[in-house]
């Protein structure tokens, strides 16, 4: 059941994507060559015991996943794209990394997600990036009210199919709220028009994932949780929770 939040209810919302605007802001401004994945993990870790928030990461263990998530951050590194899990690799010049957080406070979560170059970027990567965060714009773009769901899938197709970028719809968006992973969900491909109609009160997080090789297959790791690229190409990863409003979408993720 998609669930709509009301003006107020978006408001703690917005404040709880402010801690973790601010926890990937700082994780960011710490991943410089040779810090540890596990050493960003506790940078995100002590934002959020500054502001009193929890993970909704942390011991999550969805039905895909032997085992719950030990973290607070996804830490994936070149050609892993999602859900990697923050260990003793230390950063090395010219890696390109994705951090994907999330924070409940007073009963609420926000969930984003960015990619960077670390050191010395490679121009394809910086392409690669600015690609996924066009891509994310496009989204938010489209995220309007009396829109479709599929309006916003199309829109991130669009940009990955005209790039050249893989793409896969297993994982993608979804709705935020009271937990991070609510209904509906918001494929990064899809057919304009189409899925259920976008109201006032919709609160979705919009994630493209793109794949440097142009396949859309993917390969998970024996831990059971970190997915990596099927081509062994690079790949990026962004998001950010977006509300539906009257006035259009309002992202509730960004400082």
């Amino acid at each position: 059941m998609v669930e709509l939040k009301s003006v107020a209810e978006i408001e703690k919302m917005r404040a709880a994507g402010r801690v973790v605007a601010i926890a990937l802001q700082e994780v960011r401004k710490n991943a410089a060559v040779g810090i540890s994945l596990a050493e960003l993990d506790q940078v995100a870790r002590s934002v959020l015991a500054e502001y009193g928030a929890t993970s909704p990461f942390l011991g999550y263990q969805p039905s895909f996943a032997h085992s719950p998530f030990p973290a607070v951050i996804c830490a994936s590194v070149n050609d892993a794209a999602l859900h990697g899990i923050p260990g003793r690799y230390r950063l090395a010049d010219g890696d390109l990394v994705s951090i994907d957080f999330g924070a409940t406070l007073h009963g609420w979560t926000g969930d984003s997600a960015i990619s960077f170059p670390v050191g010395t970027p490679r121009p394809a990567d910086v392409r690669l990036i600015d690609t996924a965060e066009r891509a994310l714009a496009a989204g938010i773009a489209a995220a309007v009210p009396g829109g479709r769901l599929g309006d916003v899938s199309a829109a991130i197709g669009r940009v990955a199919r005209a790039a050249g970028y893989g793409l896969h719809t297993d994982f993608g968006g979804h709705g935020v709220g009271r937990t991070m992973h609510e209904s509906p969900s918001v494929p990064n491909d899809g057919k304009p028009g189409r899925g259920m109609k976008l109201g006032p009160g919709l609160v979705i997080a919009i994630e493209p994932w793109f794949m440097a090789g142009g396949h859309d297959s993917y390969v998970v790791d024996p831990d059971g949780w970190t997915l990596r690229s099927g081509d062994g190409s690079r790949a990026a990863h962004v998001e950010h929770t977006v509300a539906i409003t009257e006035d259009g979408p309002l992202i509730l993720t960004a400082l």
